[in-house]
C-alpha cells in the first residue's frame, strides 16, 4: 500500500504543478492592458445581454441627445426623450445638469449613427478601457518603484477591479449616471498615468488636460489631481536642474487646461441659465423620494452624511432587505481593499502614503455630503470615483500578502459582483 502511495505521489505532484502553471498563465492574462480589456468586455457583454438588446439605446442615455443638441449648434436638447427623469427643466427647454464632457466625447458616434446609438456598447468599451488603464497604471508604477508587485499580484488586482468593484455594476448598462463616471474614472486613470510615466512639461500638461477633462464630467473629479500633483513635484524636485522657475513654468503648464475647464463650464452654464455657478441641479426633475430632503436642506449638507456612511461603508445589499438598492459596504462586498488599510500602515514613501488618503478624502467628502447614494444600484457606486488612489494604497497593502489570501478575497468580491451586477439590471 505504501509503495502504490509512493508511485501516485509524484504524479499527484505534477497534476498539481501544471493546473497551478495553468492558473499562472490565466491570471497573467489579467496583467496584460490588451487581453484584460478584451476579458473584462466579454464579461460586461454577457451581462448586459441576459436584461435586453445591446444594439439600442438605454431609456437614459441623455448624452447622446445632449450631443444630438451640440451637433446642431444648441445647449438644450433638440429631441425630448422618452423619459425626462432627472432632467432640468427650464425656460420650457430640458437640459442635462451633469457636465458636458461625455456628450463631447460622443460627438463622432452620434454623429455617424444618430441619437439612437447603443450607450450600452459604449459603456462596454469604456469599461474595457478603464480596465486597460489600471493594467497599464499598475505596471508603470511597479517599474517607477512607486509599488512593489509581481506581475501574478498586478494580475489579480486588475481582475479584482474589473469583476470585483463596483466599477463591474456600472459598464454593462449605459445610461446617464453610470456612463459619466466610467468617463470620469478615465480621466482620473490618464491624469495619474502621465503623471508617472511621463516627464517635465508634457507631463505636467496631458495631467492637467486629463484632471481637466475629469472636472468637466464630474466636477468634484479634480480633487482627484492631489497625488498626481505631489508626485510630479517631488519627483522633479529631485533633479535641481528642474527646480526653480522651471518648475514653475511647470505647474502653469498643468494647472493652465484645469483654468481652461472651469472657463468653459463657467460659459456653458452662462449659456444655459445665465449664471456661470448654475449648473441646473435646482430645476432638475428628480425622485419624489428625494425632494422632501432637497427643499429643506438642498443637494449638500451634513444631514446626508450618517446616511451614505452607512449606505456605502457599512450596509450589506440583501435583496429582501428595505433599502438594499442604495449601495453596499465598499470593504465588505470588495474586501481586497481591506488591503488599503494596511496600506495607510505599511506603506513607503510615507508622503505618498499621506497624499494616496488626502486625494481620497478630498473626493470622498462632495460624495458623503450629497442628498442621495447614488440610488437603485448594486455597491457603493459613487466610491469609484476615488477607486484610482484606492487601488494604489491596496497595491501597497497586499506586496506582503501571500497570493492564496489575494486569490481568495478576489473570488469573494468578483462572487459578490457578479451576483450583484445581474440582480441590478432587475431592480432599476
Amino acid at each position: 500500500m505504501e509503495q502504490s502511495y509512493l508511485k501516485r505521489q509524484p504524479t499527484t505532484l505534477a497534476q498539481a504543478e501544471r493546473r497551478w502553471h495553468w492558473l499562472r498563465h490565466r491570471l497573467l492574462h489579467w496583467e496584460h492592458p490588451l487581453w484584460s480589456a478584451l476579458l473584462a468586455m466579454a464579461a460586461y457583454t454577457i451581462i448586459a445581454a441576459k436584461h435586453g438588446s445591446l444594439w439600442h439605446a438605454s431609456e437614459y442615455a441623455y448624452f447622446n441627445y445632449l450631443a444630438d443638441a451640440l451637433l446642431h449648434g444648441q445647449v438644450h436638447l433638440r429631441v425630448t426623450p422618452a423619459s425626462i427623469h432627472d432632467l432640468s427643466v427650464f425656460g420650457g427647454r430640458y437640459y442635462l445638469y451633469w457636465p458636458p464632457f461625455p456628450a463631447l466625447a460622443l460627438l463622432p458616434f452620434v454623429a455617424v449613427w444618430g441619437v439612437g446609438v447603443s450607450d450600452i456598447l459604449l459603456t462596454i468599451g469604456v469599461g474595457g478601457l478603464n480596465v486597460a488603464l489600471v493594467a497599464l497604471l499598475l505596471r508603470h508604477a511597479s517599474a517607477r518603484g512607486i509599488i512593489a508587485l509581481s506581475s501574478l499580484q498586478r494580475g489579480l488586482l486588475v481582475l479584482f477591479f474589473a469583476l470585483g468593484t463596483t466599477h463591474t455594476a456600472l459598464a454593462p448598462y449605459g445610461r446617464v449616471w453610470y456612463t459619466g463616471q466610467l468617463v470620469g474614472f478615465a480621466c482620473v486613470a490618464l491624469a495619474y498615468l502621465a503623471a508617472i510615466d511621463l516627464r517635465r512639461s508634457v507631463a505636467f500638461l496631458c495631467a492637467g488636460l486629463a484632471l481637466g477633462g475629469a472636472l468637466l464630467t464630474r466636477n468634484h473629479l479634480v480633487f482627484a489631481g492631489l497625488w498626481p500633483a505631489c508626485y510630479l513635484l517631488w519627483r522633479h524636485w529631485q533633479e535641481p536642474s528642474e527646480r526653480g522657475w522651471r518648475l514653475f513654468g511647470y505647474v502653469l503648464i498643468g494647472i493652465g487646461p484645469v483654468i481652461l475647464a472651469v472657463t468653459l463650464l463657467g460659459m456653458y452654464n452662462w449659456l444655459r441659465f445665465g449664471s456661470a455657478l448654475d449648473n441646473g441641479l435646482a430645476y432638475h426633475r428628480m425622485s419624489a423620494f428625494f425632494a422632501r430632503d432637497y427643499q429643506r436642506y438642498g443637494a449638500f449638507d451634513l444631514h446626508y452624511l450618517p446616511i451614505n456612511l452607512f449606505y456605502q461603508f457599512v450596509a450589506y445589499p440583501f435583496p429582501w432587505r428595505p433599502g438594499s438598492d442604495m449601495g453596499g459596504s465598499l470593504f465588505v462586498l470588495s474586501p481586497v481593499f481591506f488591503a488599503a488599510l494596511w496600506g495607510i500602515v505599511v506603506g513607503r514613501p510615507r508622503w505618498s502614503v499621506w497624499a494616496l488618503l488626502a486625494t481620497i478624502l478630498l473626493v470622498a467628502v462632495p460624495i458623503l455630503l450629497l442628498m442621495g447614494t447614488g440610488w437603485r444600484q448594486f455597491g457603493p457606486r459613487y466610491t469609484l470615483d476615488f477607486t484610482v488612489p484606492l487601488l494604489l494604497l491596496t497595491a501597497l497593502g497586499i506586496r506582503r500578502w501571500p497570493l492564496w489570501l489575494i486569490g481568495l478575497l478576489t473570488a469573494i468580491s468578483v462572487l459578490h459582483y457578479l451576483i450583484g451586477s445581474v440582480y441590478l439590471g432587475d431592480v432599476i
